[in-house]
């Protein structure tokens, strides 16, 4: 077979350009997926991922992938420019054609799925914003590997060069854009950090009405509720080690305080900031404000009886 040879350079440098592409228009296309969640919410949508993890993903993956597939990219146009016969290789041909089958596949699904729903006059701006996304990110692929297959960029080095700073300048605002939605690290940080305090707050909860099931009085201080039985230790707050404060206030009733970082209103817009478990018998509002909160709650004893009134019965 006459051609220039594939070297393991070359088989790697391609297979890595490529997967790279395909990683990195995936984490696009996904991220802008849940802008669009974001600013144009569903009714259907009932719950929303409080830590933002597929915004996140698709950050990291841009942040680390994308580059490489720019540097790669640039490594295989500046070898096909120095020896032009690498145009010829197998590897670069079946992966090129190969993505230009991906990606116009692509295109024309997601044009049937658009005009399909059109039909079916069940097209929302939503959907409309989504279609468009697929497309013109799948349709920037099919057409610059149709030109670089074609040889178009081979004697164009400063237009290609130019692509390559629009696309970057595409990824890097969406990356930006996402830290309007997600917040810095540090909002993350303090988001789970009181949500982990709600968590730890729901189950003294039940505990001290477990407690007061089984004695029939509120435990007086939080340590009465260990027990190395069922294997339950109080919890602390994540962040300080500090104890949560507690305090009885009624025959019924007692009141349960933690420090919180941010305000219940200052979480992400889209985050739910309490759990949304409601239950008939206590009151499972969580919302608080930054600093010290406390939540008071009373017991029904006729939704809540002790253990022994209900062997009776």
């Amino acid at each position: 077979m006459n051609g220039p040879k594939t070297t393991p350079k070359d088989f790697f440098l391609y297979l890595g350009m490529v997967v790279t592409l395909y990683v990195s228009a995936v984490s696009l296309i996904t991220l802008w997926f849940e802008y669009i969640n974001r600013l144009l919410p569903s009714v259907v949508d009932t719950y929303v991922d409080p830590y933002s993890g597929a915004i996140r993903w698709s950050m990291a993956m841009l942040i680390i992938i994308f580059p490489l597939f720019i540097v790669l990219t640039r490594m295989v146009n500046q070898s096909v420019r120095r020896e032009p016969a690498k145009k010829e290789l197998w590897i670069r041909r079946w992966l090129i054609y190969l993505t230009l089958f991906i990606a116009g596949a692509t295109v024309a699904v997601d044009l049937v799925a658009l005009v399909n729903t059109f039909l079916g006059g069940e097209i929302t701006g939503r959907f409309a914003a989504k279609v468009f996304v697929v497309f013109v990110v799948a349709l920037s692929v099919f057409g610059y590997y149709l030109l670089s297959i074609r040889g178009y960029w081979d004697t164009r080095e400063a237009t290609s060069k130019l692509f390559g700073w629009v696309v970057g300048v595409v990824a890097l605002g969406s990356i930006i854009g996402g830290f309007f939605i997600i917040g810095s690290p540090a909002t993350q940080r303090a988001l789970r950090l009181d949500q982990e305090r709600v968590y730890n707050l729901q189950n003294i909860q039940w505990q001290i009405v477990d407690y007061w099931q089984s004695k029939e009085t509120l435990p007086a201080e939080l340590a009465l509720l260990e027990d190395s039985i069922r294997g339950f230790r109080v919890p602390a707050d994540p962040e300080t080690g500090g104890p949560y404060r507690y305090a009885v206030t009624g025959m019924y009733s007692f009141e349960l305080c933690a420090t919180f970082v941010r305000a219940s209103a200052e979480t992400p817009k889209g985050v739910p900031s309490t759990l949304p478990y409601r239950d008939g018998g206590l009151d499972e509002n969580w919302e608080h404000d930054a600093g010290e909160t406390c939540f008071t709650r009373t017991i029904d004893p006729e939704l809540y009886p002790p253990y022994t009134e209900s062997v009776i019965r």
